[in-house]
């Protein structure tokens, strides 16, 4: 699956060291050079030459620093610029004032790569060039800072007072290799800061136009997504064992990719998210050939230094996955209401009972039709309300969410609408699960409208499976459901009691116990789901991927100045 385990500990020592010598390397720059030294260096080479390769050597540091956490990632570009960059960095310390022991830092540092370089074979991540704006301004900022550093350190050599605003001043002139207000004075032999400071300012600005330059005009790789053939192929294989997981349907996500078992019999759909390879469910397909599937998957996350990972698959799965070299977790459970059990009727089901019975009061009305019979002006309409109520808040949804409503692809999907006095005020979307079973997909509601309304849908729902040819109901998905049900128990330990506080806290922001208690409401039965992951460190950064995924969090983004290429691609 991936490199010798006995050996993954080489690529993360090798990126922490490496981004170590760039920080030398960064205060060697900046620092005085030892003054025996540099009077021995000065009679063999010119003043020149020292001062342009200080100034080389804070390029070099601030590109190591870079690369350590691609190097740590086992990217092989990063390892060939990185024993380039090492290379060089011995050279320019000995130029700038015979620093031995910074140049043995570094040579050893390149010793070790060279010995170790069978550890570094992981392809380069696909990029997009509006990437340039956010490397621009990350490498412009630097610059401004390590500029300021390198003439606050030698202020003392100012032939004015030092100032603020003029050092700014000189510093954003030098970027761009323009003299910039301040003077130094020179030292016994005739030397002065000047030379140093402008070839060092002059290096940062041309390295970050360069960078930029680079990035805005490489080539764009599309963005990975679902091709329609794949897409065909998909649904052929949901035909045929689409009963098996009720997450299936979800697979369909045309912002996913996909890859396929050796026989076309089996399939992983996936998503990478800051460097987790991120299926969902469980594979596509005849279980015999998930293996096929399983490998291929787990072969491309090797290619690419990627943490392969897998969100909410069944116990089933969660075992083929393991004796793939993964590890399981149970993470939660799904609700599943048997629909010819399911009544109204009963002490159990009276908080339901009187909730719909108070809306259907209030009058009310509920309709629950196919997508195919939902006139397109209708849907558009659904799509448009849907969008309002959501206001400005983030899309939510990876592992069980579609991510359209609507689409004449999906006429067997299904939406459940609830109107008062003629408007709109709710409605539910189903997308198939098999012949005879639905999985919720959205729910969207007026915040104005009467509390009860979601129950009365499920259970307006429900009454119409008979209709609708459906026997089984999925409904949301509750996170830690048995440790928030055990926790609460008579007789429950410290440590359970202790970790359903905790979870009761994270529920003011993630909603886990709220959806855990509307999901009781209906009895249903608990399916067990999982989390499949390589090893215990790697499972805070799966988390942190799977609620980026689900757009839990969201990180800032920057404006995207050049357009991606939305077209699909074919992958697998």
């Amino acid at each position: 699956m991936t490199a010798d385990r006995d050996s993954r500990w080489v690529p993360t020592v090798a990126g922490l060291l490496c981004g170590l010598v760039g920080i030398v390397d960064l205060a060697s720059a900046l620092s005085h050079a030892n003054r025996a030294r540099l009077h021995t260096l000065t009679m063999v080479v010119p003043g020149a030459l020292t001062n342009a390769s200080a100034a080389a050597t804070l390029v070099t540091g601030i590109l190591l620093l870079l690369l350590a956490r691609a190097l740590r990632r086992r990217k092989r570009r990063a390892w060939r610029a990185v024993v380039a960059l090492l290379a060089g960095s011995v050279a320019l310390h000995l130029l700038k004032g015979l620093d031995v022991e910074e140049a043995v830092l570094a040579g050893a540092l390149l010793i070790a790569l060279v010995v170790w370089r069978r550890e570094f074979q992981a392809k380069g991540d696909p990029r997009t060039r509006w990437r340039a704006v956010a490397a621009f301004l990350g490498l412009l900022a630097a610059s401004l800072a390590l500029g300021m550093m390198l003439v606050g350190l030698r202020h003392d050599e100012l032939a004015k007072p030092f100032r603020f605003g003029t050092a700014l001043e000189q510093v954003a002139l030098g970027l761009v290799g323009v003299e910039g207000p301040l003077r130094w004075e020179s030292d016994a032999s005739g030397r002065s800061a000047d030379d140093l400071v402008g070839d060092a300012l002059l290096a940062l600005g041309v390295f970050t136009a360069v960078t930029t330059a680079y990035l805005v005009l490489r080539p764009a790789e599309p963005q990975c997504l679902l091709s329609p053939a794949d897409e065909s192929r998909m649904r052929e294989l949901l035909t045929r064992h689409g009963s098996r997981d009720s997450l299936g349907y979800f697979a369909l996500r045309r912002d996913k990719s996909v890859l396929w078992s050796p026989t076309g019999k089996a399939c992983v759909a996936y998503r990478v998210v800051s460097g987790v390879m991120l299926a969902s469910g469980d594979p596509l397909g005849d279980p015999e050939a998930w293996p096929g599937a399983i490998a291929a998957f787990l072969e491309m996350a090797a290619e690419h230094a990627w943490v392969p990972a897998v969100m909410g698959c069944s116990e089933q799965a969660g075992t083929a996955w393991s004796r793939a070299g993964l590890s399981a977790l149970e993470i939660g459970d799904e609700a599943v209401v048997d629909v010819d059990a399911f009544s109204l009727e009963g002490r159990a089901m009276r908080n339901v009972r009187q909730a719909v019975a108070r809306v259907e009061r209030a009058g009310y009305t509920c309709a629950v039709r196919r997508v195919r019979d939902i006139p397109p002006e209708e849907g558009a309409s659904l799509r448009r309300q849907a969008e309002a109520w959501r206001g400005a808040e983030t899309e939510r949804g990876f592992s069980m969410a579609l991510g359209r409503f609507g689409d004449r692809q999906d006429p067997d999907c299904v939406a459940v609408i609830a109107e008062h006095d003629g408007a709109l005020r709710a409605f539910l979307h189903f997308v198939p699960w098999g012949p005879d079973g639905l999985s919720l997909d959205l729910m969207r509601r007026d915040r104005t409208a009467d509390n009860g309304l979601n129950e009365l849908l499920i259970v307006r729902t429900i009454e119409a499976a008979q209709t609708l040819g459906v026997r089984r109901l999925s409904l949301n998905f509750a996170v830690f459901r048995s440790s928030l049900e055990r926790g609460e128990r008579l007789g429950a330990g410290p440590f359970l009691r202790a970790w359903r506080a905790v979870l009761l806290f994270a529920s003011r922001w993630f909603q886990i116990e709220s959806l855990y208690r509307f999901n009781a409401k209906f009895r249903p039965v608990w399916e067990p789901r999982f989390v499949c992951y390589p090893t215990a460190r790697d499972l805070p950064r799966v988390a942190i991927a799977a609620l980026e995924a689900e757009a839990f969090l969201v990180w800032p983004r920057f404006p995207r100045l050049v357009r991606r290429d939305h077209r699909p691609v074919a992958v697998g």
